[in-house]
């Protein structure tokens, strides 16, 4: 676990280098608060990650990852409009702190600056897009699910399942697979390198989703039962609805008809207590990560170059425990 801060620095003096002009101010101005704000760089790091795997130094893919994170901050300060939300990793959102119009037209510079990291990146570049785009539009697109689900009651795990691999997962496959690009890997190892990626980037998003309700708020970073407020159809939530009894189904209807944002998370976590869906939510968690591993067994390179990532994937399972 030594080398996470070290990595985390890495990535934090890399970005502090970006240069972004002075000009337009209110352009700007919220790009450089918002990737100076923090955060945990898992996705960048599993770029510099996936190059060691490959026996390349962090150095060779410092481009790629910071391309990774661009986009991954391109995401969240437009998903924080659209979900509404006050906080990010403990600060104000973008549009909270400026307001919406400004924080699109930010996000948009922060995803177009992402292209022009990419296009610096030693490496085969149309592999890099295509695979580049290919992640960004899929989180475009789990996005939309996301909120479509919003509006619908009858959705179910599975579908959960395709929009957080789209929305979350995808882009820690993408951040790995970059890495295996600029090593010139064989496809298997390439495709193993993604699909490990992507199952951890599954077992995160249920772990986050449980620490949406049971995690620490000043180590979440986030507005504690923020999903609960917002009606979102998370592991939790589908766990609940699957397994609840017809008494318990009318609760968690009311639940979601409650205007007040204290009683709501209250009751809801109150529910989830009696059916026990935390541990149901951390059994799946368990079994993505499991994928994981064997994707990552599966990398033709030596045990040793794996153990980083090993440690990480455990890390992120285990976070907040």
């Amino acid at each position: 676990m030594d080398f996470i801060p070290i990595y985390t620095k890495f990535i934090e003096t890399e970005v502090s280098k970006l240069q972004l002009p002075n000009s337009p101010k209110l352009l700007y101005e919220p790009i450089r608060y918002f990737l100076n704000i923090g955060g945990k760089r898992i996705r960048p790091m599993m770029t510099l990650l996936g190059a060691e795997l490959f026996d390349l130094q962090k150095e060779n893919v410092v481009n790629a990852a910071l391309a990774i994170e661009l986009l991954h901050n391109f995401s969240l300060v437009h998903d924080d409009i659209m979900d509404n939300a006050p906080l990010r990793r403990g600060h104000q959102t973008v549009h909270e702190k400026w307001n919406s119009t400004i924080a699109i037209l930010s996000g948009d510079a922060i995803i177009i600056k992402a292209y022009q990291l990419l296009q610096k990146q030693d490496g085969d570049l149309r592999a890099l897009l295509q695979s580049f785009n290919k992640a960004a539009i899929e989180i475009c697109e789990g996005q939309q699910l996301d909120m479509d689900f919003e509006e619908r009651e009858d959705t179910t795990i599975e579908e959960y399942i395709t929009m957080i691999r789209l929305k979350t997962s995808v882009l820690i496959g993408c951040s790995l697979e970059l890495a295996a690009i600029i090593a010139n890997c064989n496809e298997e190892d390439r495709k193993n390198s993604y699909d490990f990626g992507v199952n951890i980037g599954l077992s995160f998003q249920i772990q986050d989703d449980i620490l949406d309700l049971y995690g620490d708020p000043e180590k979440f970073g986030k507005q504690i039962g923020g999903d609960i407020i917002a009606n979102k159809k998370t592991m939790l939530y589908l766990l609940a609805k699957k397994n609840a009894s017809k008494e318990q189904l009318i609760k968690l209807n009311k639940i979601n008809l409650e205007t007040n944002s204290t009683k709501k998370i209250d009751l809801a976590k109150k529910l989830f207590n009696e059916l026990d869906v935390k541990r149901l939510a951390e059994e799946e968690a368990t079994n993505y990560y499991l994928k994981a591993l064997y994707n990552l067994n599966k990398i033709n390179v030596l045990d040793k170059n794996k153990t980083k990532l090993k440690t990480i994937s455990n890390y992120l399972l285990n976070r907040n425990k």
